[in-house]
């Protein structure tokens, strides 16, 4: 299962710059529908389009390595 790490770069953004970002705030700033966020950060394996991820990526600043993680799903 791939798993998103979508609140640990918010975390890390929000740390890096002092101050609180809202999922509008990610929203307004990617180009990613607030919905598609709230889903994969609140719907386990969520799947989205590789145009999202690179959205996500050119938001964060980071790599595909840093907001998607790969999980062996032992189900």
């Amino acid at each position: 299962m791939i798993r998103f790490k979508l609140a640990e770069q918010i975390e890390k953004k929000q740390f890096r710059e002092s101050r609180r970002i809202t999922i509008q705030e990610v929203a307004e700033a990617s180009g990613v529908n607030r919905m598609t966020l709230s889903k994969i950060l609140n719907h386990r394996g969520y799947s989205t389009g590789t145009d999202i991820v690179d959205k996500l990526c050119t938001y964060f600043g980071c790599p595909v390595s840093d907001l998607l993680e790969h999980v062996v799903d032992r189900g």
